[in-house]
């Protein structure tokens, strides 16, 4: 939506963007044409190595423990014409124009990286505003009015079949509303979950599977009866913060992210594109919530991991900080914190006092 920014600067009239991405994200991208000038992006070709993957980038202001492997996915592109990184380089260059900048994040979790740019770069003003959907829940619903943004029927049936479940006994596993994996993808996950031996409650789109509905083996159903569930969609914020949920299988969206760390719960990252690669490193390696499996997954993979999230002292260790960061984004939500307070200066500082102004 950035053509907005040339419409509001021709009414004259302050400009408001908003950033539903990490700031961590945000930052990378905005350094591009730094990673062309010193040649690391676009790549030479195809046949790139785990060894240059995991090429150090230790020159973006705030941002630490980065590899080129946890860029966005755009970047990691043979063609430096690609129509994607021109697009988005479009919409990231216009960041300079506005009025003020808006991210569904909470400064505790991203200060460094906040920190860092709001001192050495000419950006806007920066207003931390989430997460949101704490936020939200500050409004009295006498008060509040709104439309929901989900693409898919939530079934809410899955609820109380987590009712009957011990308290920290389930994974959840959800890939976001648009990622699309592969039948042997689907079936990696689906025997790793099953020789897991632990509950799970895993959302299956209709569309999750490329080019045709996902079907699981008779077998596979035998084998999870009583442990593990199978839904089409569900409402996810009521799954996080149910007492059976102990740990979620994520792509590394950045609302399922801030989702998890809002509730306590902390993750398996599976990222596969865009902003996720991002999200992933931040959440295991700075935010010390998160276990890393790669997109070409294994089965074997996928049971180790979800073993050591359940019953592992490392599980233990995440869910502690997952929690801790629970508190921090409540606080930050809550009358006088950040998230909370940068709501009020948006309307003070910058809608009335820009209308003042003309």
């Amino acid at each position: 939506m950035s053509f907005t920014l040339q419409a509001g600067k021709d009414m004259g009239i302050p400009v408001i963007s908003y950033w539903a991405i990490s700031f961590c994200f945000f930052g990378s991208f905005l350094h591009y044409p730094e990673f062309v000038k010193r040649g690391l992006v676009p790549l030479k070709d195809e046949s790139i190595t785990d060894e240059y993957l995991d090429t150090p980038v230790d020159w973006i202001p705030g941002m630490k423990d980065i590899r080129i492997r946890d860029l966005p996915s755009s970047f990691l592109v043979t063609d430096p014409s690609d129509g994607m990184i021109e697009f988005s380089l479009q919409v990231f260059g216009r960041a300079y124009e506005a009025t003020a900048m808006l991210f569904n994040t909470f400064d505790a979790l991203e200060m460094e990286v906040l920190t860092a740019f709001k001192s050495q770069l000419s950006l806007p003003p920066i207003y931390t505003i989430g997460p949101l959907s704490l936020l939200l829940n500050k409004i009295s619903k006498d008060e509040l009015q709104s439309l929901g943004s989900n693409m898919w029927k939530e079934d809410t049936e899955c609820l109380k079949w987590l009712d009957s479940k011990e308290h920290n006994s389930v994974m959840y596993v959800n890939f976001g509303s648009t990622t699309i994996i592969t039948t042997q993808q689907l079936v990696e996950f689906a025997w790793g979950l099953a020789n897991s031996k632990h509950n799970f409650l895993w959302i299956v789109r209709p569309d999750l599977v490329a080019g045709e509905s996902p079907m699981l083996p008779p077998e596979f159903e035998k084998e999870i009866k009583e442990r593990g569930l199978l839904a089409s969609w569900c409402p996810q914020e009521d799954v996080l913060n149910h007492p059976s949920v102990a740990g979620f299988l994520t792509h590394s969206g950045w609302n399922s992210t801030l989702e998890s760390l809002s509730s306590g719960v902390p993750l398996i990252c599976c990222p596969f594109h865009g902003d996720q690669q991002t999200n992933c490193r931040y959440s295991c390696k700075n935010w010390g919530v998160g276990l890393e499996i790669d997109s070409n997954v294994k089965r074997n993979e996928v049971e180790k991991l979800v073993r050591q999230l359940m019953q592992s002292e490392k599980g233990k260790e995440m869910k502690h900080k997952a929690v801790e960061w629970k508190k921090k984004a409540e606080e930050s939500t809550s009358p006088g914190g950040s998230s909370y307070v940068n709501i009020n200066k948006i309307v003070n500082e910058v809608l009335i006092t820009k209308d003042r102004d003309q």
